[in-house]
């Protein structure tokens, strides 16, 4: 258009309640002040010309055209040009009406473009909401189950119960709603790191410390199961966000107590060379069906 008509150019696009605003968009020289862009609302709202050369608003210094596309009007082009009486021919007039078509179905094709990644997100995001639904689901439930059973046991049968199975059962209830917070911690720091949400806070720790923190948060799911620990003294402070690091422990000790016999080894192994720190949890579970390795890490896949 500035090719074309010399000119100063503005675009006008509207923001979330329907003001039409000017975008900073290359060649748009034009300054749209209070008075030019309320002539620019009205004509974005009644989707006709107004301002410079027109009977509508005639005292504004650019011509305002709407921007209209095939769902209604897209935004607003405001144009100044040199000669005051350049749209008074009808050619250049129409001329200019074609520019402004092409705009508004460029627009609009940028706007439908953006809409349909939108719903891709949210599309995206339904699915993964499902997804961890369905695969936590038996894991909570099974806790709940045994929180529930405890609870109701001792309220219906408290005062024929011995002091010990009381004592068992408040201890069952305890440790089954701790595994039940693990879980839905575990729930919720997915859902944020899927999302984005989840920003890292490295910093120098040493990782026996992780380690230690970790084995003493799993010490009654443990329980009389060996773990073995194989850090060297030497072992240089790493770079890692200590939290989520100890939640990686947390997850791979809880996965082996469940997963082996409970009179196995559970050996965690700390190596290092000059460029990484590598840390491994073993353990003598059934491990992962032949061909499945590489479903470690989906959401649905297999527990070993």
């Amino acid at each position: 258009i500035v090719d074309v008509f010399p000119a100063e150019v503005s675009v006008l696009l509207p923001d979330a309640t329907g003001r039409v605003e000017p975008r900073s968009v290359p060649a748009a020289t034009l300054r749209a002040d209070s008075t030019e862009q309320a002539v620019a609302q009205w004509v974005f709202e009644h989707r006709e010309l107004a301002g410079l050369g027109t009977a509508t608003l005639p005292g504004a210094a650019a011509l305002h055209v709407p921007l209209i596309g095939s769902r209604g009007a897209v935004g607003v082009l405001g144009v100044k040009p040199a000669e005051a009486h350049a749209f008074d021919s009808p050619e250049q007039l129409h001329l200019l009406e074609t520019f402004a078509n092409q705009t508004a179905l460029a627009i609009e094709r940028a706007t439908l473009a953006d809409e349909a990644q939108a719903s891709q997100v949210r599309m995206e995001t339904e699915r993964l909401r499902n997804s961890l639904l369905s695969s936590v689901s038996h894991d909570l439930r099974t806790p709940l189950a045994t929180i529930t059973g405890a609870a109701t046991t001792i309220l219906e049968s408290g005062s024929r119960l011995e002091q010990r199975t009381q004592h068992e059962l408040l201890e069952s209830i305890r440790d089954e709603a701790d595994r039940l917070n693990r879980l839905v911690h575990n729930l919720l720091e997915m859902t944020r790191l899927e999302s984005g949400a989840l920003e890292l806070r490295r910093d120098w720790h040493p990782l026996e410390e992780v380690i230690g923190a970790a084995l003493a948060r799993l010490a009654k799911s443990l329980g009389a199961q060996r773990v073995t620990v194989s850090i060297p003294p030497d072992l240089p402070l790493v770079s890692i966000d200590d939290v989520l690091i100890e939640q990686v422990f947390v997850n791979l000790l809880d996965n082996a107590v469940k997963y082996t016999p409970p009179d196995s080894a559970i050996r965690i192994i700390v190596t290092s060379t000059d460029r990484s720190v590598t840390a491994e949890v073993a353990d003598h579970g059934p491990g992962l069906p032949k061909g499945q390795e590489a479903r470690v890490f989906d959401k649905n896949g297999h527990k070993s």
